[in-house]
């Protein structure tokens, strides 16, 4: 038998939650040949694997590295990791799109260089392959592009009209690969969509066995609600569901974690595919923005700027910060208010000297009421992230030990290098995979580490319809890492979180070998992978 890589003497964990055994793993170009005991005689390079961890190369179900890769193809904070494949598609994707949501992604994320020229999501997958990127690279169709393409940023269902309109686009994209339909129910336009208008568009999802996948309309005071939608919106259109990021945010909420396990498991008693993914960490990242309750931002962000303008709306915007409600998640509220966010502020940005600092901090600072300290920021700074304290240890561990929950980094990703550096970020940019299986199998023993790779390659795989990946087996796509399980953890912080992980030892893409005896060797090997077909 040719071989034209031999990964020796490991011990492999083949995807399948077992206990691993001590095999070769043989490549012939992009594809596993065998697995089993040693065969000398191949004239091909060796990746000595003895007293290591040999596995499938992992799987990030909710990445936002899309304009990262496009910008930098080595994605090297997920590359230290075993990070294979990329998955996009939480509630924004870089297709389809339209001059007002290249407008508003150019504005969102600070775009400079050569315009964005394509129009379809799977046109930008070719271009990220084309460019060379060190990841597979998969997306979810956006609810928000879609929204956007429909309704614009109003506050309303779509008209009949519209709503066929999008479906028909949407049907274009799952026809040529896209995984399905990915939301983001807590921000605008993405919040404006009826339950009976996701249920729709899922119906076209479902003619191709596509995924919905959402960050529901709540994590906090309305989670089980939320939960209760996902898997209403999955019965009814006949999709599989998933969950984002499951959690449950805000002190008030964290008893709460029990009982979405329960209703889930008994969606999943009844031969309903539901699933969900969780990123380990008890902080979440987004904008500070997304403190203002959103329908203040209908009619995009020129519009938010208007009525915080005006004496009278701005009153009402504080207001609206402080106070419970019933029609949005306050995470401001969730994280305990102004101590529990922690700002992240452009270094070359008007907000620069509080990187770091709770809001509480900032506004002693400037001897402003934290509330209006955030209005503040939000007009100097629109795009300012925050990270929001709000979730629990032992309501993690909760979630993280269901058989059905995979994992996802809610990140970019990043080189630990200039000009990169001065971004500031999460640590599970850096820390997701590796901490899964440093603090939750080495350390805590929640899980083996034979069901902690499940959850990272052929759990995923498999629910994304990913053919081919996710397993150590013959005729499998040769994506595989191995590692040190002695030593592989995060290293990142919240307060330096530009920190590679350590413990990964040689990681292959495509056959082709992109990380050796702990270096990147500048192979660009990801492919634009389309959901059920070999690529």
């Amino acid at each position: 038998m040719s071989a034209s890589l031999v990964i020796r003497g490991g011990t492999v964990h083949d995807g399948g939650g077992g206990p691993g055994r001590v095999a070769d793993v043989l490549v012939e170009g992009d594809r596993i040949v065998a697995v089993g005991p040693s065969a000398g005689g191949h004239d091909a390079p060796v990746l000595d694997a003895t007293g290591l961890v040999v596995a499938p190369g992992f799987v990030n179900v909710l990445s936002h590295a899309y304009f990262a890769l496009e910008k930098d193809g080595r994605g090297l904070s997920d590359l230290y990791q075993g990070v294979t494949t990329q998955v996009f598609g939480e509630g924004v994707s870089i297709g389809p799109l339209t001059p007002a949501i290249r407008a508003e992604l150019e504005a969102s994320f600070g775009l400079v260089g050569p315009p964005m020229e394509w129009e379809r999501l799977s046109e930008f997958l070719s271009h990220l392959e084309s460019k060379g990127v060190v990841q597979n690279v998969v997306s979810f169709v956006g609810a928000h592009n879609l929204r956007m393409i429909g309704a614009g940023s109003d506050d309303r269902p779509m008209t009949a009209a519209e709503l066929s309109h999008v479906r028909g686009i949407l049907d274009e994209e799952m026809a040529d690969g896209a995984l399905g339909l990915g939301s983001a129910l807590i921000y605008p336009p993405g919040c404006f969509a009826p339950t009976d208008e996701l249920v729709a568009l899922c119906e076209v999802v479902a003619r191709h066995d596509g995924m919905y996948i959402s960050h529901m309309r709540s994590e906090g005071d309305h989670f089980l609600d939320a939960v209760d939608e996902l898997i209403e919106i999955g019965r009814r259109s006949g999709a599989r569901a998933e969950i984002y990021h499951l959690k449950a945010a805000g002190r008030d909420n964290w008893p709460k974690m029990a009982r979405a396990v329960e209703r889930v498991e008994a969606a999943r008693a009844t031969g309903q595919m539901v699933t969900a993914d969780i990123y380990p960490y008890l902080a979440g990242q987004t904008s500070l923005a997304a403190s203002i309750p959103p329908h203040f931002h209908e009619g995009g962000h020129a519009a938010l700027t208007a009525r915080l303008a005006d004496p009278a709306e701005r009153a009402l915007i504080r207001e609206g910060v402080r106070t419970p409600s019933e029609r949005w998640e306050n995470i401001y509220l969730a994280s305990g208010g102004a101590d529990g966010v922690m700002l992240l502020p452009d270094p070359k940005g008007p907000a620069a000297r509080y990187r770091g600092l709770s809001l509480r901090q900032a506004a002693q600072d400037r001897g402003a009421d934290p509330v209006e300290m955030l209005l503040q920021l939000v007009e100097q700074e629109p795009g300012l992230d925050a990270m929001y304290f709000m979730m629990d240890e032992d309501v993690l561990r909760t979630a993280l030990r269901n058989p059905w929950v995979s994992v996802g980094s809610d990140a970019e990703t990043f080189a630990a290098e200039p000009p990169y550096t001065d971004t500031p970020t999460h640590p599970r940019a850096y820390g997701t995979f590796a901490r899964i299986l440093g603090r939750y199998v080495r350390e805590q023993s929640l899980l083996t580490l034979g069901e902690a790779v499940r959850r990272m390659t052929s759990l995923p795989a498999d629910n994304l319809r990913l053919r081919d990946r996710g397993r150590l087996a013959v005729g499998a796509y040769a994506d595989i890492v191995v590692f040190d399980p002695e030593t592989v953890g995060d290293l990142a912080t919240y307060e330096s979180p530009h920190q590679y992980a350590r413990g990964m030892r040689h990681v292959v893409v495509n056959g082709q070998t992109a990380f050796a005896d702990g270096v990147p060797t500048g192979r660009l090997a990801g492919r634009a992978l389309r959901r059920g077909r070999c690529l």
